[in-house]
């Protein structure tokens, strides 16, 4: 089964709290259950107790698609990693899901508005043989504990390109799942569908992200951060004219492989500029036709 999600970076900022401030959760959530959304991700402005969000949005018709966890496999010990895990997977589980998106988060300059997202960082072998292993132990811990982890490759991370995602899947062992990010990946320099074509079968989780190429270069050639790509609108939602990603050819491969699970659109824009109102119900009903259309979701027609 396919299901339809979103992420309250559309209305508040997780990386920058003052992106959106103005907008409450009711806003967000009263915006979700207008739109048609089956669920949300996790945003700072929700509860952090897992019961309380499952009835949080319950109230709203909504379910809780996944959460960020930060793993810090390059500075902490894989126990020590193991219990936070724990804690986040018990907080998921309170809540109604299945799914979490990891990412890397000991050195990345993604959240560094000072910082160009082109000085992310590079791994030495001995730091890619650390974190490798170790992500692939976590992974093994999350499945034994019935909840996928998903790896989520981001700009200004140490797993960002294409050939980054390659080695990482290359390295990690049976367990790894990914996160396909469309819109992170074509930042990153990857074609997003040949990601899929490579990796679908590990996919646990789709992020449909696209991107304005012009600013997408702004942030490239004048050395910005990522939040100040964010503000300047480098992210947008699937069937924005403005955008470049094509969607299409990575829904039909995810038919193919018969996947099932979130087809979430991660679109952080700018509040105040640009509305997530009806930047989501474009997203949403543009997604909608392209799965239909790919094969990918039989059960609903497109919208």
């Amino acid at each position: 089964m396919i299901l339809y999600g979103t992420n309250p970076i559309a209305w508040s900022n997780d990386d920058d709290w003052s992106i959106g401030d103005h907008l409450s959760l009711d806003d967000c959530l009263t915006d979700c259950r207008e739109i048609g959304f089956d669920g949300i991700e996790k945003g700072h402005k929700m509860p952090d107790d897992g019961a309380a969000l499952k009835q949080a949005l319950g109230a709203y018709g909504l379910r809780f698609a996944a959460g960020w966890f930060s793993t810090n496999i390059l500075t902490n010990d894989i126990e020590t990693e193991k219990a936070r895990l724990k804690a986040w997977i018990d907080f998921t589980q309170a809540a109604g899901g299945d799914h979490i998106n990891a990412c890397e988060c000991s050195n990345t300059v993604h959240g560094s508005d000072g910082i160009p997202v082109n000085d992310r960082p590079i791994m030495t072998d001995a730091e890619w043989d650390r974190f490798s292993t170790g992500y692939e132990a976590l992974s093994a811990y999350a499945h034994t504990l019935g909840v996928k982890m998903g790896y989520h490759h981001h700009m200004g991370t140490i797993i960002e390109s294409a050939a980054d995602i390659d080695r990482f899947m290359k390295m990690a062992g049976p367990e790894t799942r990914l996160l396909l990010d469309t819109g992170h990946a074509w930042f990153g320099g990857a074609d997003p569908a040949e990601v899929a074509q490579k990796y679908m079968d590990r996919v646990s989780h789709i992020h449909c992200k696209n991107v304005r190429p012009d600013i997408a270069r702004q942030v490239r050639e004048q050395g910005l951060s990522f939040l100040e790509g964010v503000r300047r609108g480098a992210f947008t939602v699937p069937g924005d004219a403005e955008g470049v990603v094509d969607f299409a050819p990575v829904l039909k491969v995810a038919a193919q492989h018969g996947y099932t699970g979130w087809l979430v659109i991660e679109a952080e824009q700018d509040s105040a500029v640009r509305d997530p109102r009806q930047y989501q119900d474009l997203g949403l009903r543009e997604l909608k036709r392209m799965a239909a259309e790919a094969g990918l979701d039989s059960t609903r027609a497109a919208v």
